[in-house]
């Protein structure tokens, strides 16, 4: 990584901030931003508009396409909105790409998130399904963490704190 780009992955349980941050954080470092919800087949939002979780199948194809995204901005840089909840998951969203990605792990407390999410309106995402979102994370053991308690402009100076110590 020559060139000190890096594929960022805001990465959480649904309601965290994810698209919030990650635009946040995109404009600051004058990166791309992509929404992972924008990349799911419709299969996949349709499952969820029905409150059923998804299997690890259903999501297979949706890193897939995300992990494309990332190796194609691998030496450029982008901010990627993604739950990524398992390490299997983040082993394929990082496929191809390496140490020029690193997963931002945007982390909440279950009441918190769920007064968020029951706030929210315009997403598909159900508020039943939470529940399971935390059952499956596996929170990574290296990424950059942040509490989500505290406002967007704080948490995104922390984030690009955290990304220049380590460039260090």
């Amino acid at each position: 990584m020559p060139n000190g780009k890096k594929v960022l992955v805001v990465m959480g349980v649904s309601g965290t901030g994810k698209t919030t941050i990650g635009k946040l954080l995109a404009h600051r470092l004058k990166y791309p931003f992509f929404d992972g919800d924008d990349f799911h087949p419709k299969e996949n939002i349709d499952k969820m508009k029905a409150g059923q979780p998804l299997a690890d199948e259903d999501r297979k194809e949706w890193l897939l396409r995300l992990n494309q995204v990332a190796r194609e901005h691998r030496h450029t840089g982008a901010v990627i909105g993604c739950s990524a909840l398992r390490k299997n998951y983040r082993g394929l969203l990082r496929a191809g790409v390496g140490t020029c990605m690193e997963f931002i792990y945007l982390n909440g407390s279950f009441e918190l998130i769920k007064a968020r999410l029951e706030a929210r309106k315009d997403h598909f995402m159900p508020i039943e399904l939470l529940k399971s979102q935390f059952e499956t994370l596996e929170p990574p053991k290296r990424a950059i963490k942040v509490s989500v308690t505290k406002e967007p402009e704080i948490i995104i100076k922390e984030i690009v704190e955290q990304i220049k110590s380590e460039a260090h």
